[in-house]
């Protein structure tokens, strides 16, 4: 247990001080703040498409960084041969592989952690069509300056790794921020109950990819992972487009089509985006199934992950 949670610790240590990662991290923060001023003039429905797009935003975003992450710091170790070090030490290969899910997904959880704050900021910043809080939004960005100025000068002072002290900042300021907005700004006309509802879902949805993208890094490289890891993401958008319609019957396509619809995440799962467009309230019933959904599903990738690894060669990946 000692050794498991060092590697999941350094796992999680390396995560967010992977430049790609802070890259992806402010760009979606950045576009997040920049919704509502691009949303304006269209008649009532501000509100709706900066959440539309803000949740767009964090699980596209959150996905690929899962993605490139769990590829940097399993494929990588992999190929450099930290593995057979850590190999040699009392180390059981599921104990590593475990350790590796579970810091990769604690960096991606965050990571959605801190688009959903984002997002609910960009909620109050949306006033009408015709205007938007000028104060929140130049607060807002006013942090993220902030933030990155503290980077760069803790790494120019004391050679702190700039990604992650940026990051650890913001995740100090950004709930600071929230918290002022909630009590003295003026309160939205969406239900922010019900939307934190449907950012929650979004959690759901990153441990999910983050898990599957740790299976296939156990045997490929980064770029590959993310090929399959894309593509998997798009074909489970479109799952009951493709493959709900066709598994009624007993042929041959319909067997295919519902163990494709069976093994492939659904994100439509996650996605309440339309819910909260048409004012329904998200019972805490669905979070509670979604949920177990989510746990049997990365416990299944979880013992594939375990499995891969346990009859992988290691030897021939640190040439």
């Amino acid at each position: 247990m000692f050794n498991f949670f060092h590697i999941a610790k350094n796992t999680f240590r390396e995560s967010i001080r992977e430049p790609i990662f802070f890259i992806l991290l402010i760009t979606a923060l950045v576009l997040i703040g920049h919704f509502p001023s691009v949303s304006l003039f269209v008649f009532s429905e501000q509100l709706k498409l900066v959440v539309d797009s803000s949740m767009a935003t964090s699980m596209v975003f959150g996905l690929f960084a899962a993605i490139l992450c769990v590829g940097h710091t399993v494929s990588r170790e992999m190929r450099n041969g930290t593995v057979l070090l850590l190999m040699s030490k009392p180390v059981d290969r599921w104990s590593f592989i475990m350790a590796k899910i579970c810091g990769t997904t604690l960096a991606s959880v965050l990571f959605i952690l801190l688009c959903n704050i984002a997002t609910i900021i960009s909620v109050y910043i949306a006033k009408d069509q015709f205007r938007f809080d000028m104060t929140i939004y130049f607060a807002y960005f006013g942090v993220l300056i902030a933030c990155s100025l503290l980077g760069m000068i803790m790494n120019y002072l004391k050679a702190m790794p700039f990604p992650s002290v940026s990051f650890f900042a913001l995740l100090v300021l950004l709930p600071l921020l929230l918290l002022g907005v909630y009590l003295f700004a003026e309160h939205p006309e969406m239900s922010l109950v019900n939307l934190g509802k449907a950012l929650f879902l979004l959690f759901f949805s990153i441990i999910m990819m983050s898990t599957v993208s740790v299976v296939f890094s156990t045997r490929l490289d980064v770029v590959p992972n993310l090929v399959i890891c894309s593509l998997i993401f798009f074909l489970g958008l479109l799952s009951n487009y493709l493959f709900q319609g066709n598994t009624s019957g007993v042929s041959f396509f319909a067997l295919l089509s519902y163990v494709c619809y069976a093994l492939l995440p659904n994100w439509q799962f996650f996605w309440m985006a339309d819910a909260l467009a048409g004012n329904q309230i998200i019972p805490a019933s669905y979070l509670i199934w979604s949920g177990v959904y989510t746990v049997f599903y990365t416990i299944l990738c979880s013992i594939w992950a375990v499995t891969l690894f346990m009859s992988c060669e290691l030897a021939k990946d640190s040439r």
